[in-house]
């Protein structure tokens, strides 16, 4: 099944369920390795007012695995992510009743549960927002429903990741943080970091993968973000770059995401 042509519009692929419950090798959906991070049945809320696209990603994501519980409006997702505890959020930005980013704002002032934005809004500044509130990731739509099951499994895997801190950090074979020391080594090389330096990489190895915006990372060094010093974070990536890549011009580790933020990347190539 490919991608969603038009989310809003009535030709949607056909639902696997209206045929009986699809296999996993029908959807095209296997097992992974790692997943032995997710909880055993991990639950997800799908929040979207298309009652197609709910159901598209309900079957693709039950499929893989996982329980799934609903809602249509912004209301009724507050309640059920009350009530249903989620392990992760699918939340479409255009909702009624209320927003999107509303609900986003709301459930950040309750609870850390990984949030993935589900949006046709094609708008840079929709995505920065939703971001600098504290979503993981967004899907834009038209999207992959394969795709977006691939994304669930990734976030719920750093969340569980993050729950597990311990005070070394490592990202694949050549990346170790020593987070009481102070100390990076990368590709076999001890690196000299600054303080802010280490903060803002440690804060962005320890989710390997995910974007971070400038206010992101700003907040997370200083516990606050103003619009005015967000351009200072470019200034200490720069630094960062010359002293942890074989090649500042062309990064393996510290990548950017273009009108976005920054990420550390989670396969470094």
């Amino acid at each position: 099944m490919g991608s969603l042509s038009n989310p809003k519009a009535p030709d949607l692929p056909p639902s696997p369920s209206s045929q009986g419950r699809p296999t996993r090798a029908a959807l095209g959906i296997s097992s992974e390795p790692g997943d032995d991070t997710i909880p055993s049945v991990a639950t997800v809320l799908v929040v979207d007012d298309e009652p197609k696209i709910v159901q598209l990603v309900r079957d693709y994501l039950e499929n893989a695995g996982f329980a799934v519980i609903t809602a249509t409006d912004g209301q009724a997702a507050l309640r059920t992510a009350r009530t249903g505890h989620p392990d992760l959020i699918i939340l479409d930005l255009g909702l009624p009743v209320v927003d999107g980013l509303d609900v986003t704002r709301s459930l950040r002032r309750e609870a850390a549960v990984p949030i993935i934005m589900l949006t046709a809004r094609t708008d840079e500044s929709d995505k920065l927002v939703g971001l600098e509130l504290g979503a993981d990731d967004y899907v834009t739509k038209p999207f992959s429903p394969k795709e977006l099951v691939a994304r669930v499994r990734a976030v719920l895997r750093r969340a569980q990741g993050m729950e597990r801190q311990s005070d070394i950090v490592r990202v694949g074979t050549d990346v170790e943080l020593d987070v009481p020391k102070m100390e990076a080594t990368i590709g076999g090389r001890h690196i000299d970091l600054t303080r802010t330096e280490f903060e803002l990489l440690a804060t962005m190895a320890r989710q390997p993968g995910r974007i971070f915006t400038r206010a992101q990372l700003l907040s997370a060094i200083r516990g606050v973000a103003f619009e005015s010093y967000e351009r200072a974070i470019d200034a200490h990536v720069k630094n960062i770059r010359r002293k942890i890549e074989p090649d500042p011009r062309a990064p393996r580790y510290l990548l950017t995401a273009y009108g976005v933020g920054y990420r550390f990347a989670d396969a470094p190539r």
